[in-house]
């Protein structure tokens, strides 16, 4: 029997499914925490990721977000607003043409795929962030981390380097789990 790896749109879902597990249990005295992004607390941090899949899902549909990517996204109950936000998240990546799209970031205009890979990255990268910061790397997917770490070196990932983005290469133990090679690799402090 021959089962058919996962699409980058089922990636998404394991990764947004992943991440809604460990926002789940998040405190609200947690979000004051420092997060792995250098000057965020973890509210920061949460709220750019609900605010790029409200930005992300908008483009897909052609709707208009409601606000723009820093705004307060997350009000007075950040589970909801994640919840919400992938909700519509979900259901823009499952249209039928999505990948046909042109995505248009902060950075330029991207073709559905590529916008894909960068969405899951995002949805991934920062779930595994807040897992790490509240003790709950028990919750990633090594897997998806495995992935993700596997797509990202086969790209011209340097591109992806520089202010705002992503920081250097850090080093990291070969025997480390994904989670933390993937964190290494795209210029988080272990």
């Amino acid at each position: 029997m021959n089962i058919a790896a996962p699409t980058v749109i089922d990636r998404i879902d394991i990764a947004l499914a992943m991440t809604g597990t460990i926002v789940k249990d998040v405190t609200q005295t947690q979000l004051a925490q420092p997060s792995l992004c250098a000057g965020w607390d973890l509210r920061t941090e949460l709220n750019h990721l609900v605010g790029g899949m409200r930005i992300f899902a908008a483009e897909l549909t052609a709707t208009d977000p409601g606000g723009e990517h820093h705004d307060d996204w997350l009000g007075s109950d950040h589970r909801t607003a994640f919840t919400t936000a992938a909700d519509l998240d979900h259901a823009a990546w499952h249209r039928p043409d999505a990948l046909d799209t042109t995505i248009r970031l902060g950075f330029g205009a991207v073709p559905g795929p590529l916008g894909a890979v960068i969405h899951l990255a995002e949805v991934l990268v920062h779930g595994i962030d807040i897992a790490v910061v509240t003790d709950q790397q028990h919750r990633i997917d090594q897997d998806a981390c495995e992935h993700l770490l596997n797509t990202v070196r086969a790209m011209d990932f340097d591109v992806f380097r520089g202010p705002g983005l992503f920081d250097p290469q850090q080093p990291a133990p070969t025997d480390a789990a994904a989670h933390l090679r993937l964190l290494a690799f795209l210029g988080r402090p272990l």
